[in-house]
């Protein structure tokens, strides 16, 4: 289902965001990452949640969350770890 995603994407920016339920920091920045889905139209939003996909995150090499993951055309070209919401709105605005 995930490799289906990035390749229904095309050329856009995909935005992965790895989290978990138990997860404070993830709940934190949640909002945030759905309102950047408002803000951002041509780029693709996905969230993960790590414990209903534990393939997918063990496949992406997910070791904390959140973990934010950037696919162009299939490929990973960023990634970085942390709720860190200016790093994740540069990141977008340096990718699209």
């Amino acid at each position: 289902e995930f490799e289906a995603e990035l390749k229904s994407a095309g050329e856009k920016l995909i935005v992965v965001d790895f989290s978990a339920t138990w997860c404070g920091p993830c709940k934190m920045i949640k909002p945030f990452f759905h309102s950047l889905g408002e803000k951002y139209g041509d780029v693709v939003f996905i969230e993960i949640d790590v414990d209903d996909a534990q393939d997918v995150a063990s496949h992406c090499d997910v070791k904390c969350m959140p973990t934010f993951q950037f696919y162009k055309s299939g490929k990973k070209v960023q990634e970085f770890s942390g709720a860190n919401k200016e790093k994740l709105e540069e990141t977008i605005l340096a990718l699209v």
